[in-house]
């Protein structure tokens, strides 16, 4: 399916296109990669399956509200963020997200406001991808363990850090990108040893 994305260690790949062979590796590299999360594999996989099922739920009570809310879970703590309309949108959503199961926590960081747009979103996407970046190269921080949301130039960033320091890093990257207005932190520290 044209659909499926190969993952990164599945680039060797593209050049012959991303079929059965590009998404067995994709998978063996995502599958990699989780279990070298703080969280461990077990935590990773419980994460999706919470995520697919929030996701499933907004999508079957409103396309709107699936469009516009964005969910990411780390160990059962749902982060909900976006920009909404209404308010009963964003009372719909953390009402739909406690009915997945897993959930252990909701974390709601929706607005509702009619700012947005295209170049707000584009913004958005593209102080994540920046900030993902930085910590990918900074050889201080395991990358792995953090996971970055931004809606209207608020950072959201969850996970966990291996020491405060590598946590004032995290923020101090995600501070310094141009049309930052805020970074909100739900990272949490992980045990001794990680």
């Amino acid at each position: 399916m044209a659909w499926v994305r190969c993952g990164a260690a599945a680039a060797a790949l593209a050049l012959s296109g991303c079929g059965t062979t590009g998404v067995a590796v994709g998978a063996g590299a995502a599958t990699a990669v989780a279990a070298n999360e703080e969280r461990g594999l077990g935590g990773a996989v419980s994460d999706t399956a919470v995520e697919a099922q929030v996701n499933a739920l907004l999508l079957e009570h409103d396309f709107e509200t699936f469009r516009k809310v964005g969910v990411k879970s780390y160990e059962g703590r749902v982060l909900l963020t976006g920009l909404v309309q209404r308010p009963q949108m964003r009372v719909d959503a953390v009402r739909l997200a406690w009915q997945a199961s897993g959930v252990k926590e909701i974390i709601n960081e929706i607005e509702v406001t009619d700012k947005g747009g295209a170049e707000a979103y584009a913004r958005d996407v593209w102080i994540s991808t920046q900030l993902r970046t930085k910590l990918l190269l900074d050889k201080e921080i395991k990358a792995i363990n953090y996971s970055v949301e931004t809606v209207g130039g608020t950072v959201y960033v969850m996970g966990f850090a291996r020491s405060p320091e590598e946590l004032a890093r995290v923020e101090a990257h995600a501070r310094n990108l141009a049309y930052v207005r805020r970074v909100v932190s739900y990272v949490r520290m992980a045990a001794k040893g990680g």
